[in-house]
């Protein structure tokens, strides 16, 4: 049973109409703080994963080197004495 009082109705209303209001600026921020996070993100030199990967492999590889040419270094040095 709904109740015919125009105070009652115009209140729900009002609230119906505020928390669509509501609604809308807590969209509208988050679309704002989105924004704001890619503007102040893109200025910022990231590497992707596979970037990352391939840089990390390539040192891996070169700590390899090294280590093996240290190691003929020590033994042509040994030598040499």
């Amino acid at each position: 049973m709904q109740s015919q009082n125009p105070i009652i109705a115009d209140f729900v209303k009002l609230a119906n109409s505020a928390a669509g209001t509501f609604a809308g600026m807590s969209r509208e921020a988050r679309d704002g703080a989105r924004e704001k996070m890619r503007e102040a993100m893109g200025g910022l030199d990231f590497v992707s994963r596979e970037e990352f990967d391939a840089v990390k492999d390539m040192a891996a590889l070169a700590r390899e080197k090294v280590d093996v040419l240290e190691a003929r270094l020590a033994a042509l040095e040994a030598k040499s004495k």
